[in-house]
């Protein structure tokens, strides 16, 4: 199984063109941060996590030429906006893309591609076959998905767990029922916004202690904003079973 980290950022704290900061500064392509999401290759799927606004531009860079299905994490638009560009994936294969999310999310996704969703729709819009979903694990084609519940403050977020990898983002509280199917994962991906504390998301200590709370072999930190600094400095300051994710950063299990 391999997993391409499409992109690591976030749309917190995005900068503005005259930002000055170090990390927007930076000419290390490792401080280059599109909106998170991760593409895993099972040997039997092609599956997205999120389409942010950055999904088609992440496509043409990692040359993505088949894609089998999309989850999503939660409804919130840096993980939803791009939606619209699976259409290529549809022209490609002739076929619908299965999406899978809970009833919450599709529900928000009918009210925001309405015309995706239509009976009637217009030819050339895409083509979805949206699958409700709950915390229950599920299987697309050979390859199984164990949903894992996550708050994002209050609001529910789904991670997933595929073989022994684990992706969760948007998380500031995992509760220990949900934590207990996380360990063993060779490989956790957790988000990290940045060094001071946020009401909805793990600050880059609450990251590292539930990644050691979670007792798995190495986690990858992503999500996160450039107020937490840059790439190389970050790394030095983490446990060796703790790195800085970068989009384009593959890794194999």
């Amino acid at each position: 199984m391999t997993i391409t980290f499409l992109g690591t950022g976030t749309s917190h704290g995005i900068p503005v063109i005259t930002c000055d900061c170090e990390v927007c500064r930076s000419i290390d392509y490792k401080d280059k941060r599109l909106r998170s999401s991760v593409l895993i290759e099972t040997g039997d799927k092609n599956i997205v996590i999120d389409t942010g606004p950055d999904f088609r531009q992440q496509m043409l860079r990692e040359r993505i030429q088949s894609l089998d299905a999309v989850l999503f994490t939660h409804q919130h638009k840096d993980h939803t906006a791009g939606l619209d560009d699976i259409r290529s994936f549809n022209f490609r294969d002739n076929s619908e893309m299965p999406i899978y999310a809970t009833k919450e999310v599709l529900e928000q996704l009918k009210q925001e591609y309405a015309y995706v969703f239509r009976k009637d729709s217009y030819p050339g819009v895409p083509r979805v076959n949206s699958n409700s979903i709950s915390i229950e694990p599920f299987t697309i084609g050979k390859t199984k998905v164990r949903p894992i519940q996550v708050w994002h403050h209050k609001l529910p977020v789904l991670g997933y767990r595929i073989n022994d990898f684990t992706y969760i983002t948007d998380a500031n509280r995992i509760e220990k029922s949900e934590l207990a199917k996380i360990k063993g994962s060779k490989v956790l991906v957790l988000n990290a916004l940045r060094k001071t504390p946020h009401i909805s998301h793990f600050s880059l200590d609450e990251a590292i202690e539930m990644a050691q709370k979670a007792d798995v072999q190495m986690t990858y930190l992503t999500h996160f904003s450039h107020d937490i600094g840059k790439h190389r400095v970050v790394s030095h300051e983490l446990p060796d079973n703790v790195r800085l994710a970068y989009d384009g950063l593959k890794i194999s299990l």
